[in-house]
């Protein structure tokens, strides 16, 4: 039997002189035939390697590329700086090779996804196909999410990232989030998180410090890749889980590509960014759709684009799109003493609380970069007098919401300076209480005594069963996924004074606070 032949260290140049590292994994006999590009900042060994071989067993060439700065590849380590050029260059490249078949496609989860859309749209007519995971076409929107800044997850894939590059190798998937958690625990200026989870400054963590007071400006323009997401022509597969950092804005990419004419696969399950669930499942897809666009068999597709795990119900589902037909969206009202329901709110004060930035709101659960972010028992966090509970009576049939979540807030603060985090959750008949999505936006100061205040919530598929509640909570914090607020108007608390703040939440015919959940009618 002929075996998978490898070649390592293949120098690739890059246009500014630099030269990048790649290996290729060549198909038995080893003639001209498409070719997978993965370009990655995390090596090119283990995992990779795996996909590499299996992609070549079934008669593609595969190269896997070391990003600038990183396992051998030249040029210093700036993430997300040089993936345009970088890869253009690579393809230039494969071009060139005498066992390029005329045609590529490209794969690879999280940052190899960003790599992906970082070139797609300018890459010719023979990029064919993309198969992607867990990523999305900008990382801006993530490390800031809602206005405020994802301090877990920027840290520890900072960490992660010098680790890997520089110290711990692989070891360093394990060792980033546990450095993280005890920085975050020091009640240092975030300014200062990275001396005390990786012992020195790290550039690109303080590049997100830097920059998280102009979002929009230059930095993060020229590394974001999203406006021109529907002029890609090669044929897209994306792979999401509802518990993963990125899924609302891999859903964005979805929907800018269905919004001009293509026709791209969705898949989303029950997993969280770093979980091993998903691999078999990104290799299966991924070899189906790249069988079908770079070798003209689509026997292995399925009939409709769009196939999503339903949580709660435990059954997977297949749709032609998404947001899914049929979906309506239905507001669950905030109610006096602390009820929820799709009725109408009664005339009644607000419901107050007080933050502490410097004791601030924790988080249990919910969607971080390196951790098990799968659904946890909430009971301790709502016993809490910083976090507002509102449940509704136990439910007469199964509620199915399937799309889109978003709140709508009416709040007073006694600083213009206020984070409002809401979360959904999914109360059992014994009373455990797990979250099913979550979202936050940050508030600066308005004109406005109350604040009506949308927020994005992460989108779900979810059943709440029969007898189940359905609780909405309601907080300023939600430490450490986000920064603290600290209630003067310094985005980052660089080491300032720390102002308690006092947050009224209404629901009142007026002030119609309410969760707006997307409802489908149940199947089953």
């Amino acid at each position: 039997m002929r075996r998978v032949r490898l070649e390592r260290d293949l120098p690739v140049p890059m246009l500014d002189g630099v030269t990048l590292l790649a290996d290729h994994y060549a198909p038995p006999g080893g003639r001209p035939a498409p070719v997978v590009l993965m370009r990655s900042p995390y090596g090119r060994r283990g995992l990779f390697g795996l996909f590499g071989r299996g992609f070549a067993r079934q008669g593609l060439h595969v190269v896997i590329q070391s990003c600038r700065g990183g396992f051998g590849s030249g040029g210093l380590l700036d993430p997300l700086r040089d993936e345009h050029d970088d890869g253009l260059s690579t393809v230039e490249w494969l071009r060139r090779q005498p066992w390029y078949g005329g045609s590529f496609a490209m794969f690879g989860p999280s940052y190899l996804g960003y790599t992906q859309w970082a070139i797609a749209p300018y890459a010719g007519p023979d990029l064919r196909a993309m198969a992607m995971q867990i990523t999305a076409s900008q990382f801006r929107d993530a490390a800031y999410v809602g206005g405020a800044f994802a301090l877990e997850s920027a840290l520890s894939w900072t960490t992660l990232t010098d680790g890997m590059m520089r110290r711990f190798g692989g070891a360093a998937m394990w060792t980033a989030p546990r450095h993280t958690r005890k920085a975050v625990l020091t009640g240092r200026p975030v300014a200062e998180l990275d001396l005390a989870s990786a012992g020195r400054p790290l550039r690109f963590f303080q590049d997100l410090v830097a920059h998280h007071a102009d979002p929009a400006g230059p930095y993060w323009s020229q590394r974001d890749f999203s406006p021109r997401v529907g002029e890609v022509d090669a044929a897209v597969t994306m792979l999401g889980g509802w518990y993963d950092v990125f899924l609302p804005w891999q859903l964005k990419d979805y929907a800018a590509m269905r919004t001009a004419g293509r026709r791209p696969y969705l898949t989303i399950g029950p997993w969280y960014h770093v979980d091993t669930r998903h691999v078999w499942p990104t290799m299966a897809e991924a070899s189906a759709w790249f069988r079908a666009h770079l070798l003209g068999d689509p026997s292995r597709l399925r009939p409709d684009p769009v196939r999503i795990y339903v949580t709660g119900a435990g059954e997977w589902r297949d749709y032609p799109d998404w947001p899914v037909p049929g979906m309506r969206e239905q507001r669950w009202h905030l109610q006096h003493g602390f009820g929820l329901g799709v009725d109408g709110p009664l005339e009644a004060g607000p419901d107050r609380f007080r933050y502490h930035p410097e004791h601030p709101t924790p988080v249990i659960g919910g969607p971080t970069l390196l951790s098990d972010s799968r659904p946890r028992d909430q009971r301790r966090l709502e016993q809490r007098r910083d976090v507002l509970v509102y449940s509704s009576p136990a439910l007469e049939s199964d509620v199915e919401a399937i799309g889109p979540v978003r709140a709508e807030m009416f709040v007073r603060s006694s600083t213009p300076y206020v984070d409002v985090v809401v979360r959904v959750c999914d109360v059992w008949p014994d009373g455990r209480s797990f979250n099913v999505c979550e979202g936050v936006r940050r508030l600066g100061p308005t004109s406005d005594d109350v604040r009506r205040v949308e927020v994005d919530l992460w989108p779900i598929a979810h059943r709440f069963r029969r007898d189940h509640r359905i609780r909405v909570h309601v907080a300023a914090g939600a430490y450490p996924t986000i920064a603290r607020n600290p209630g003067t108007g310094d985005p980052l608390g660089a080491g300032g004074p720390m102002v308690p703040n006092d947050v009224e939440v209404y629901h009142s015919p007026g002030r119609p606070s309410a969760v707006v959940l997307p409802l489908c009618a149940p199947r089953g």
